[in-house]
């Protein structure tokens, strides 16, 4: 059985993107490096006004189910831990509206960290019952949204 990595090529958009900018080919915890790799797209974003910064978010979700697909597919393997674009989405959505300041950023890393590894439901159930680019996509999604109003939450309180 051949290593389904060979099957992708980070000249390859698609596949660069999946691959979370390469970060996804971490030999452990994929998915962690695949978080890190969002954060300076974070601190770009965050330059903007938050309606751009939404809609752009919003274009990676989107964009992701097709990326995201489009990998796992060439890879002949559904949701690959090497797949890592929903991880990116998911922090994207977790610092939303977070200050920039390196604690804030942990903090929302780590709450991300927690409901992505956990999977409480409905972020077990999703990444159990959907399956394809919007299956991949979904879990991170809801572990994002989940992780921003908990971090909303503790900014509101502090």
């Amino acid at each position: 059985m051949t290593d389904p990595l060979k099957k992708l090529s980070l000249k390859n958009p698609w596949h660069f993107l999946a691959l979370g900018f390469g970060s996804g080919l971490a030999p452990k915890a994929p998915g962690t490096f695949g978080s890190l790799a969002a954060i300076p797209l974070f601190y770009l974003l965050a330059l903007l006004p938050w309606p751009a910064y939404l809609a752009l978010t919003l274009a990676a979700v989107l964009g992701g189910i097709a990326i995201c697909a489009r990998a796992s597919h060439d890879m002949g393997v559904h949701d690959h831990g090497a797949i890592v674009w929903d991880e990116v989405a998911g922090m994207l959505i977790t610092l939303f509206l977070a200050p920039t300041q390196w604690y804030w950023v942990l903090a929302g890393f780590a709450l991300f960290r927690f409901f992505d590894i956990l999977k409480p439901w409905p972020i077990g159930w999703a990444d159990r019952k959907l399956h394809g680019g919007f299956g991949i996509m979904m879990d991170d999604v809801l572990a994002g949204l989940l992780a921003f109003a908990c971090l909303q939450g503790l900014l509101a309180l502090l």
